[in-house]
C-alpha cells in the first residue's frame, strides 16, 4: 500500500483523504462496465477490444454514493468519497495490477458469478494478499442468470426478493461456490448481508454493471469499510510534498505536453517544483497549471477540466508544466521542497527498477508506459521469447536501423504496444535494405503476442523447409537387372529408390563406406528430374565407376551425407524425415561410426 508521510509539528492536517480503491479481476469479467454504471459514462466502448489497457482514475463523491444507495442524510461519514483505479484485466498485466494493489487502500475484486475464479483472478488475490489490501468481491453479471428479472439500480436484497425460487437457488449455489474456492485459498468470506465482522470476513456482493443491481450495496460496503477500519490511515498532511504516479503523457491544445497523474499522498500546488521520470533521465520543472476532472468523470477520457490552485491526495489531476516532453507514463512524480537531491535520487532509483529480463539475443520491445513494458516482457517470458532491448516511447528510425543489423530473422523484430511509429521510421521501414525488419503493432497486448507467435511459427516452418531443401538427404538405391545402358563415362543404369529421397548431384557410396562416384543426372522416362522418392524407378548417370568393376547389378548404394548435414538432420530435422529416410540415416551413420564412433554427433 502507499506509504503514508510522517507529519512534523509544523504541519497541519486535513480531515480525511479520499480512499484509493483498486478494481481488479480477470479479463472481460466486467470491471469497466461496473465503473461505467457508477459514473454514467461509457469508457468501455472506447477501450481497444473493450479491455482496459491503461490505469484510469475516477472520483465518486460521497453525496453521489449516498444518492445511489438511498442513504442521503441518514448516515454520517468522514470519508469524502472514493477514488477508483480501473486496472487492466488481462493476465499479461500482472505488474500493473501489482502497482494498482500497491497504490490502493482498498480493492474490489470483480468475478463473473457465472464463470467463477479464473487463473488471473487468483493472481489478483495473491497481489491483494501480498500487499495486505482489504477488499470486497463483486460477483458480477447476475443479470445473465437464466430467468433473471431485472430491477434497475435496486439494492441486492430487493432484487433478490423479486426473483423466483429457482433463480434464488442459483444465486445461493453460485455464491457458495465462490465461498468454497476462497476458503481453499485461505480466505473467510460470505455474502455481504451475512457478514458480521468485516475486518475478519470478506464480503461478496452480487451485482450487475449493466442493470445497476447490487451497486448501492457495493458502494456502501466500500464506504463503510473505509469509515470504520481505515479512517486513521487516511489522515494526511495538507502541506506535505505531493507524491504521485504518471498515468499518461498527452499533448493538449493550448497547454502543450501534460501529465495525467494520480496524487497518492500530500499536496500539489501551482508553482511547485516537481521531478518526474523521463526518457533521458529525470525531468525537473515547475507546475504551471493544475486541471481537475469533474466529479464522476474518468481522467483519461475527460475533455472538460476545472483549473485549480492546489489539489490534495488522493486525486486524479492533469498537470501542465514546461519541459514535460519525454516524460514517461508509469513514472513517479515527486514535489520538491528543500530536499532536491534526495527526491531526484529516489525518482532515478524507481526508474531504474524496471522489471524486464534481457538476453544477449532476442526481440526489441517498445511500449507507451513502464507498466505496459513490464507486462509485455512478462508475457513474452511466459512464452519463452527472449528480449534483447526494452524501451518506453515511440518507434524511431534509429530503432529500425538497429534492428536491421540483427542476423537472426526471428529476432529482427520490434513489438510495439500502444506506441506510435514516427514518420522517419515508416520511411526507413519502406526502404529495400530494411525489408527484413518486422514490426508488430497493437493496442491490445494479447493480440500483439498472438500475432507475433503466429508469424514466428510460420517463419520457423519456412526456415526449416528451406534448410531441409538445402541438405543432402538420406537415400538408398539398388541397381536393377537388365538396366545397364552404358558401363562407364558416365555409367548409365536403372535403379529403384529403396528408401529416402535420391537427389541429383550427390555422391554415392558402397555399404563399406567407399565412395564410387557422383550422380550427374536423374531421368524418369524422357524427363530430367532433380530428385526421386521412395519406390521410384529411374535411370541415373554416374560419373566415376564402371559397371562390372566398382559396381554391379544388384548392388545397394547410399547417398553420401556430409558430417555437418548429419548433425543437422539428427539434431533438428528428424520430424521431417519421411519415406524411410530415418531408417536409411540410421544405417548410414552405423557405417560411418564403425571406425569413428562419434562421427556426426
Amino acid at each position: 500500500m502507499a506509504k503514508k508521510k510522517k507529519k512534523n509539528s509544523s504541519e497541519t492536517t486535513s480531515s480525511i483523504r479520499t480512499p484509493v480503491v483498486c478494481v481488479l479481476g480477470h479479463v472481460d469479467h466486467g470491471k469497466t462496465s461496473l465503473l461505467d454504471r457508477i459514473r454514467g459514462s461509457s469508457v468501455v466502448d472506447r477501450e481497444a477490444g473493450a479491455i482496459t489497457q491503461h490505469i484510469g482514475a475516477t472520483i465518486v463523491p460521497l453525496d453521489a454514493i449516498q444518492k445511489m444507495s438511498g442513504t442521503t442524510g441518514s448516515m454520517d461519514f468522514d470519508v469524502p468519497g472514493l477514488l477508483f483505479i480501473d486496472t487492466p484485466g488481462h493476465h499479461a498485466f500482472t505488474t500493473l495490477r501489482s502497482r494498482g494493489g500497491a497504490l490502493a487502500d482498498m480493492a474490489i475484486l470483480v468475478v463473473d458469478i457465472n464463470d467463477g475464479f479464473q487463473p488471473q483472478t487468483k493472481e489478483a488475490l495473491q497481489i491483494l494478499r501480498n500487499f495486505k489490501t482489504p477488499f470486497v468481491i463483486a460477483a458480477t453479471k447476475i443479470d445473465r442468470l437464466h430467468g433473471w428479472r431485472v430491477q434497475e439500480n435496486a439494492p441486492f436484497m430487493k432484487t433478490y426478493a423479486a426473483q423466483n425460487e429457482r433463480v434464488q437457488g442459483m444465486i445461493e449455489t453460485k455464491t457458495y461456490e465462490l465461498v468454497g474456492e476462497l476458503a481453499e485459498m485461505g480466505f473467510n468470506c460470505d455474502r455481504f448481508d451475512r457478514v458480521r465482522d468485516f475486518a475478519r470476513n470478506i464480503a461478496i456482493v452480487p451485482v450487475s454493471g449493466i442493470t445497476g443491481e447490487g451497486l448501492p450495496d457495493l458502494l456502501m460496503v466500500m464506504v463503510g469499510l473505509a469509515q470504520r477500519y481505515m479512517t486513521e490511515n487516511l489522515t494526511l498532511s495538507t502541506t506535505g510534498p505531493g507524491y504521485g504516479t504518471v498515468l499518461e503523457v498527452k499533448e493538449e491544445r493550448g497547454l502543450g505536453t501534460t501529465l495525467d497523474v494520480i496524487l497518492i499522498d500530500g499536496q500539489l500546488n501551482v508553482g511547485d517544483e516537481i521531478v518526474v521520470g523521463g526518457e533521458r533521465g529525470v525531468i525537473e520543472t515547475k507546475v504551471r497549471s493544475l486541471l481537475k476532472p469533474r466529479p464522476m468523470q474518468e481522467i483519461l477520457t475527460e475533455d472538460r477540466f476545472e483549473r485549480v490552485k492546489q489539489v490534495t491526495a488522493a486525486s486524479g489531476i492533469k498537470v501542465a508544466a514546461p519541459k514535460l516532453e519525454g516524460a514517461i507514463a508509469g513514472s513517479p512524480l515527486r514535489v520538491v521542497r528543500d530536499n532536491r537531491e534526495e527526491i531526484v535520487d529516489s525518482v532515478i532509483h524507481e526508474m531504474e527498477d524496471i522489471q524486464v529480463n534481457l538476453s544477449e539475443e532476442g526481440v526489441f520491445i517498445k511500449a507507451d508506459t513502464i507498466g505496459a513494458l513490464e507486462a509485455l516482457s512478462k508475457e513474452l517470458e511466459g512464452n519463452n521469447i527472449p528480449i534483447m532491448r526494452a524501451e518506453v516511447g515511440p518507434i524511431s528510425r534509429h530503432d529500425i536501423v538497429e534492428v536491421s543489423t540483427i542476423r537472426d530473422p526471428l529476432y529482427s523484430v520490434i513489438l510495439a504496444f500502444n506506441t506510435p511509429v514516427l514518420p522517419d521510421a515508416i520511411d526507413t521501414l519502406a526502404e529495400h535494405a530494411m525489408g527484413h525488419v518486422r514490426l508488430f503493432e497493437s493496442s491490445v497486448i494479447y493480440h500483439l503476442i498472438d500475432d507475433y507467435m503466429d508469424w514466428e511459427e510460420e517463419t520457423r516452418r519456412l526456415m526449416h523447409k528451406e534448410s531441409f531443401e538445402k541438405l543432402i538427404l538420406p537415400a538408398k538405391i539398388t541397381l536393377l537387372p537388365d538396366c545397364v545402358f552404358r558401363q562407364s563415362n558416365p555409367a548409365v543404369v536403372g535403379v529403384r529408390v529403396l528408401a529416402g529421397k535420391l537427389q541429383a548431384g550427390v555422391n554415392l557410396v558402397l555399404p563399406s563406406g567407399k565412395r564410387i562416384g557422383r550422380i550427374k543426372q536423374i531421368k524418369m522416362g524422357q524427363e530430367n528430374i532433380n530428385e526421386a522418392n521412395q519406390g521410384a524407378e529411374v535411370a541415373i548417370s554416374i560419373e566415376g565407376p564402371t559397371v562390372g568393376r566398382q559396381i554391379d547389378v544388384g548392388d545397394d548404394l547410399y547417398a553420401e551425407i556430409p558430417e555437418h548435414h548429419v548433425k543437422v538432420l539428427e539434431g533438428e530435422m528428424t520430424s521431417h524425415l519421411t519415406g524411410g529416410m530415418l531408417e536409411v540415416l540410421e544405417e548410414y551413420t552405423r557405417i560411418r561410426r564403425k571406425e569413428r564412433p562419434f562421427w556426426g554427433k
